[in-house]
């Protein structure tokens, strides 16, 4: 699981969002960047966490966050995603994980007693020059923005 810890820098991850867009961590120099992973699009918690930061999305953009959302989900089911819930940022859908493994955010889970491998519901805050603020690991999916903006 992830190793990456406040402080570090960030990973120099390159991925492509929802309509076809790449996205680098170069491209948010001088801005703060939120990159929140999330286990499947159009899910209970995953559709929660989204909407939150999509309520409060006008709160991050007068603190200059720029928000990403990741998950391993197809560009057709970001896309679906994103319409159905009016969702303003981008997400990147990972389907090879090259941003999830980046990250460290691909690892064994638990669901009903069941082991399986998928990704860990983590953000990452990160400052304008490319460092590491914060990292979420218990994410609160209904109040998750108020995680970030304290």
């Amino acid at each position: 699981m992830t190793t990456l810890k406040a402080g570090d820098k960030a990973p120099n991850f390159s991925g492509t969002d929802q309509d076809g867009k790449t996205h680098k961590l170069a491209d948010y120099a001088g801005k703060k960047l939120v990159v929140f992973f999330y286990p499947k699009a159009s899910t209970p918690g995953c559709t929660a966490e989204a909407c939150d930061l999509r309520d409060n999305f006008h709160r991050f953009q007068a603190n200059n966050y720029e928000l990403l959302g990741v998950s391993a989900d197809s560009q057709k089911a970001q896309i679906k995603f994103k319409e159905k819930y009016e969702l303003p940022f981008p997400l990147i859908a990972d389907e090879d994980k090259s941003v999830i493994n980046a990250f460290g955010v691909w690892g064994p889970k638990k669901f009903m007693g069941k082991e399986y491998d998928g990704i860990h519901r983590t953000t990452f805050v990160i400052d304008e020059k490319g460092i590491i603020e914060e990292v979420i690991e218990k994410v609160k999916t209904k109040e998750h923005a108020s995680q970030i903006l304290k």
